[in-house]
Parts: structure tokens; sequence; C-alpha cells
């Protein structure tokens, strides 16, 4: 059973979830879920990658739940590449713009947050 990301999923469930890349094969898991200030969309998930034990950033948007675990469309090279800001604090407009460059997707998206604006919680700080 697939399906993307809906924007009404609780972000807290996809916690813990394997996550995968496009031909299947494992990133790791599901660390951490942030949300767009603005929307309160889950937007980005940290995926701790094993990778020297660090978290990766992958976009929700274009990602799908499939068989219980997050599919991300992009190769595991390329999240084991991304530009790594460490988890568990606000990512800046600059650095999720550099996330989104990083995977070639569109940082202009109408709904985004005015310039200057946090954006990128985390899901359950402060809720």
């Amino acid at each position: 059973m697939g399906g993307t990301v809906q924007t009404d999923i609780d972000p807290r469930s996809l916690i813990g979830r394997k996550a995968y890349d496009r031909e299947g094969a494992k990133l790791g898991t599901v660390d951490e879920v942030y949300l767009d200030d603005a929307t309160g969309r889950p937007e980005w998930a940290a995926v701790r990658t094993g990778f020297f034990g660090r978290d990766a950033f992958v976009p929700l948007e274009p990602s799908e739940i499939v068989d219980n675990a997050l599919r991300v469309p992009f190769l595991r090279d390329l999240v084991r590449n991304a530009p790594d800001f460490g988890v568990g604090r606000h990512l800046s407009p600059e650095q999720e713009v550099q996330l989104y460059h990083h995977y070639g997707l569109d940082a202009a998206a109408p709904e985004r947050s005015a310039p200057g604006e946090d954006f990128g919680r985390i899901a359950g700080a402060g809720d």
C-alpha cells in the first residue's frame, strides 16, 4: 500500500519508521520531523543514516509511505551527501534553501514563509 506523505498525517507517526531510497536501499530510521512554521505541515525528516552516526535531512513533499516505511525519491549517495546542519533546532531559511538546492527542488513554493521568518520547527517541540 503506497501513498504520498499527507499534509494531515501526524508527523510524530513518522518517527521510528525505516527510510529507503528510490531503489529500495535502506537509508536509516526517521529520527525527527520538521514542520513549516507558516503552514504547520511536515516538511523535512531527519533520517539517522548510520553514516558516521549522523542525521540527513530529506524532503517529505516528494516522499511517500510505502509498506509502512518512508520511501524517498532520491539515491542513497545524494542523501548521504546532504548538508549536515545537526538536529534538534530550527532550520534557518538559508539552510532550507541549501537543502532544496541539494535535492534539485524548487525552494520558492507559494506557501513558503516570508523572508526572515523561522521555519522548520521540530514536530512536538512547543506544541
